[in-house]
């Protein structure tokens, strides 16, 4: 009996402890559900472990085959660069290594229905059905990024969300790097006429700017008291995500990743990002990467913006 290749989630990093051990967390539990294969995962930056631990880790299991899949919402520089990147890296280190690497998450229908739930507790229960939200606007906010693919997708996961749920409209915000800020998504809210609007975080897992959209949520909400404003949650470990995760797994296995290049910086010419094509891809400094894998040697300029 073959032994099915490993399962390796590549997470993006946070300062927030809380954050990071949900990921950790997660990661545990995917190994439980799944005890017939190794499973694994790292983060491109700021938490431990970085990725080239968690490869070391399931090459020192015996692993020689594996699945890389982003725990990502949208296809930015990480999931088209720095884990591509690393993942060569590691290749490199690890002489007989073979890997394939699945695509990010969203947006997807199960956790637009996750999205929905989290709108819902928002409410209090009190707009279940679609006739009840007539007068609730919803502004999403993303991460945001350099990348305007990236931010694309945020506004495709909005428009996805609005339709046929009832809801007055979704519009569309960033935590940063990327317009309108939330304090702007909301007055554009007002300008459309909202006189009730939810904030939800396109965030999988709690964090330093899940938290930053929820302080920017109430200082605006305090200055606009005659507006009715709440603050969702975040996507959390739901067991749509956990099945979402490893349908990108048996993708990846299958290589039907069907990935939209049709609008990647690094292949397209778009308007002000012209520099960016056939931009040579290095994988990211992870700060704890020297310590654990006993080389001084610095990996060069980091070639995204983040």
């Amino acid at each position: 009996m073959t032994t099915p290749p490993a399962l390796l989630i590549a997470g993006h990093g946070t300062r927030d402890d809380a954050g990071a051990e949900a990921f950790r967390d997660f990661v545990r539990e995917l190994g439980r559900r799944h005890p017939e294969l190794p499973v694994a995962g790292g983060f491109i930056e700021l938490s431990p472990p970085p990725l080239g631990e968690a490869v070391t880790e399931l090459v020192e299991r015996g692993v020689r085959r594996f699945a890389a899949v982003p725990l990502m919402l949208v296809s930015a520089g990480h999931a088209k660069g720095d884990i591509p990147a690393a993942l060569a890296r590691e290749k490199e280190r690890h002489p007989g290594i073979s890997y394939t690497y699945g695509r990010p998450l969203g947006p997807h229908p199960a956790l637009l229905n996750v999205l929905e739930r989290r709108l819902d507790e928002a409410l209090g229960g009190t707009a279940r059905r679609p006739g009840d939200r007539a007068d609730v606007m919803v502004l999403l906010v993303g991460r945001g990024s350099t990348d305007p693919d990236a931010n694309a997708e945020v506004h495709k996961a909005a428009r996805l969300l609005w339709e046929g749920r009832g809801y007055a409209g979704v519009e569309t915000a960033f935590v940063s790097l990327a317009a309108p800020d939330v304090p702007s998504g909301l007055d554009r809210c007002v300008r459309l006429g909202a006189r009730r609007i939810v904030v939800l975080p396109y965030f999988l897992f709690t964090g330093v700017l899940p938290d930053r959209v929820r302080m920017q949520t109430e200082g605006w909400a305090a200055a606009h008291p005659e507006v009715e404003v709440c603050s969702a949650g975040v996507v959390g470990p739901e067991p749509e995500l956990l099945d979402l995760v490893w349908e990108r797994y048996e993708e990846a296995l299958r290589g039907d990743l069907r990935m939209n290049c049709d609008s990647c910086v690094y292949r397209v010419a778009l308007p002000g990002f012209e520099d960016k094509v056939g931009l040579p891809q290095q994988p990211h400094f992870h700060p704890d990467d020297d310590a654990h894998h006993g080389h001084g040697h610095h990996h060069g300029t980091h070639s995204h913006v983040h």
